[in-house]
């Protein structure tokens, strides 16, 4: 069996030796000096000798005490050099950003640029999934989720709501009076997505109509598709408004009707508190602020 003494003792114990004092190893690791000289009461309990030696002018390693300081010491300084080299790699890595397909190719992609000519050497690796991310178990120092701010134990900064309305191609609105209201969408081929496939029926419940989906309803598997669908003038979509932007300007989409609903959730930037990336996350971060104001 391996003969290991208490490590949190042991680290004590090589911060008091290096610095030859109680107070500055306090200082150093961030506890009183009580707290210090209780662990090094404990190690030396632990392996049966004395360490120190304490008079007017201060504390003396004994010769025991030397001669494990000696033993011990270019562990820890081992320690410090993997740590170090460790740190650098990882801030030398790219920054992972997790977020939704729709998201990134109607709202993110075209912006970073502008972010790469702001911060020139924060570099940014985009991947995309619909789940939660577990920044526990999964290597990923950002995301950009949909909810309601409810990810407890992390940063979670709002970027902006949730805020549907329908858009079409304009010629599907040709020969309709400019006043268009929700009901004037009833029995036109509405367009769906698999993943966002309530939208439709929450959006004509705020605006008082009973709706239900048809049986065989144009259901397409993501928001990014759907609203391809009513570029291409296929049928109507139902649209995260910050997601049709560039559209909407350029006058390839256009809106139905004046109804919108703005729903309780959003989009949120969700980080793990205290992250080694947390210089990265920031810039990132206040980025992202500018860009949504």
């Amino acid at each position: 069996m391996r003969n290991i003494p208490p490590l949190n003792a042991l680290r004590v114990f090589e911060s008091v030796a290096r610095l030859k004092s109680f107070s500055k190893a306090a200082d150093e690791l961030h506890v009183s000096q009580s707290a210090v000289s209780k662990q090094i009461s404990l190690l030396e309990n632990y392996l049966g000798v004395q360490f120190f030696l304490r008079d007017r002018t201060g504390i003396q390693l004994t010769e025991l005490g030397q001669r494990y300081f000696e033993g011990v010491q270019p562990a820890f300084e081992r320690i410090v050099a993997a740590t170090q080299g460790l740190t650098a790699q990882v801030e030398d890595e790219p920054l992972r950003v997790r977020v939704y397909s729709t998201f990134a190719a109607r709202w993110l992609m075209h912006r970073l640029p502008r972010l790469q000519s702001r911060h020139p050497d924060l570099r940014i690796r985009i991947s995309t999934a619909v789940a939660p991310v577990d920044f526990a178990i999964e290597r990923v120092d950002a995301s950009i989720q949909l909810g309601k701010g409810e990810w407890e134990g992390m940063q979670q900064d709002f970027l902006f709501a949730d805020e549907l309305r329908p858009v079409c191609r304009p010629k599907l609105v040709a020969g309709l009076p400019a006043g268009r209201t929700p009901a004037d969408l009833v029995g036109r081929r509405l367009v769906h997505s698999r993943y966002r496939k309530n939208d439709w029926s929450d959006w004509f419940a705020s605006a008082g109509i009973e709706y239900q989906m048809e049986e065989d309803p144009f259901m397409l598997p993501s928001s990014l598709l759907a609203y391809q669908a009513a570029q291409d003038g296929l049928g109507i979509a139902i649209a995260q408004t910050r997601m049709v932007e560039r559209e909407l300007r350029a006058g390839t989409l256009i809106y139905f009707c004046e109804h919108t609903l703005v729903r309780d959730l959003g989009y949120y930037l969700v980080t793990p508190m205290n992250s080694p990336r947390e210089d990265k996350i920031t810039r990132f971060r206040e980025w992202l602020a500018l860009e949504i104001s």
